[in-house]
């Protein structure tokens, strides 16, 4: 006969941090686990054939207690308390899948799940400070909005160095979506960002002697395609000053400084200038609108109206989204493009409508927009080593992260990019616009050949 006291001991079932949090993690997901997580004592969870997730410290708890959601579990890549095993862009994209296909809905959190994550955190070890928040992130102060905060806000993501955003675009050093009119083998970023520079130039009716002004002009690419091969003066405007030294520097390499005058100024000061009101034949914003601010816009809207002659021509290009996230979400706001916002592209045709434009023509470039970014994202990847040794991991990881989520935005048409064309009629209500597209996309002439 077995007794208490001669009867072997029960074995249990040994678990790990994996076992222990994996309860709350699926209360606070609204389901079970689209991944697989693996702690830092070594214990994993979740379904074997999906992407593992390294929770490699306990800090990462830490920080997810202190910033709970999307920004908290950027940090924690960002510094490197998580992790994929996988290529981050396949990993994300396989989570997104898993969450769609099982319809997880994360529930508001309870004070009952906050105070159960607590004392589980405690009992982990993973209770203590906020973790330091990392260099990165910015900190912008004073009035939404102000020129003051706006120079900053532009100054955080474009004056990062000229070098970093040479190593990582193309020799155009077009920020902006490309247009892709070609898989043929050697045609490239920088082929897709010539193509957009010319469908710019030929949707806005560009010739010899005409004034363009380029609002948001970036490292010139517009500005310098305008000035060489269409013969156009260019008033270029950019806030970053790092933008400004390189443009200028670019522009009396190129012999380019009796077409072509750069200023350092905010968009607004644009209409207290002498001579501007009515004075040029089309003004261009490419992916700059996005900065403006949404109560801002309307009179951004106004200034294109108004620096324009009668019949000119006014380019938007710009990106979309819907009322979710109109700023981009936690991490974009904090670490990428602070105070940006984005909305519904029938909003923008309404404001430039209200602000007696006609709009003309819009055209979607969502998906070139994927193709761009991914290109942007391999060459990160492929000179990692030199983004590091340049900027340091955390902010390389930033970039990856942001580059690889942008890419994912517009391949699930979470976010758009559109061109919007428009045109401010003369008092007759003349437009004097091209019957029909085809010049637009027409092939390029023996001139404008590259």
């Amino acid at each position: 006969m077995t007794t208490a006291a001669t009867r072997p001991p029960t074995r249990r079932t040994p678990t790990g941090a994996a076992q222990r949090v994996e309860p709350l993690i699926e209360r606070f997901l609204g389901g079970g686990l689209p991944v697989r997580v693996r702690m830092w004592d070594g214990s994993e969870t979740g379904p074997q054939d999906a992407p593992t997730v390294h929770v490699r410290t306990r800090r990462a708890l830490r920080r997810l207690l202190w910033e709970p959601g999307e920004l908290g579990l950027a940090e924690a890549y960002i510094t490197g308390d998580i992790d994929l095993d996988a290529d981050l862009g396949d990993g994300l994209r396989a989570m997104r899948r898993a969450v769609r296909e099982r319809g997880l809905t994360a529930p508001a959190p309870a004070l009952a799940d906050r105070v159960k994550a607590a004392g589980l955190a405690l009992r982990l070890g993973a209770v203590g400070p906020r973790p330091p928040v990392p260099a990165a992130r910015a900190g912008l102060r004073g009035e939404l909005h102000s020129k003051a905060r706006d120079r900053a806000a532009i100054s955080h993501h474009y004056d990062l160095s000229n070098a970093f955003y040479a190593l990582l675009l193309d020799e155009t050093m077009a920020y902006s979506c490309g247009y892709w009119t070609s898989d043929a083998p050697g045609y490239g970023p920088a082929d897709a960002q010539r193509d957009k520079l010319e469908l710019i130039c030929r949707k806005l009716g560009l010739r010899p002697g005409a004034r363009l002004l380029d609002i948001g002009c970036g490292w010139g690419s517009l500005t310098l395609y305008a000035a060489e091969r269409h013969g156009v003066h260019v008033t270029a405007v950019t806030l970053a000053a790092e933008q400004a030294a390189y443009v200028r520097q670019q522009v009396t390499a190129r012999g380019l400084d009796d077409l072509v005058e750069v200023l350092n100024i905010d968009y607004r000061d644009i209409a207290e200038r002498p001579g501007t009101r009515g004075a040029f034949d089309a003004v261009s914003t490419v992916e700059m609108g996005e900065h403006v601010g949404d109560a801002e816009y309307p009179a951004f809207t106004r200034i294109l109206h108004d620096v324009l002659r009668p019949q000119g021509r006014a380019m938007v290009q710009q990106m979309s989204r819907g009322t979710t996230a109109p700023g981009g979400g936690a991490f974009i706001e904090s670490y990428i493009a602070p105070d940006m916002h984005m909305r519904p592209l029938g909003e923008t045709v309404a404001l430039l409508e209200g602000a007696g434009l006609e709009v003309r023509d819009v055209e979607s470039l969502r998906e070139h927009y994927v193709r761009t970014v991914e290109a942007w994202r391999r060459t990160l990847e492929e000179r990692w080593a030199e983004f590091v040794a340049m900027v340091g991991e955390e902010t390389a990881r930033v970039w990856r992260l942001y580059l690889v989520g942008g890419a994912l935005a517009f391949e699930e048409r979470r976010m758009g990019v559109d061109q919007i064309l428009s045109v401010r009629p003369d008092p007759a209500g003349s437009a004097a616009m091209p019957a029909t597209r085809r010049d637009w996309h027409a092939p390029a002439g023996p001139e404008e050949e590259r």
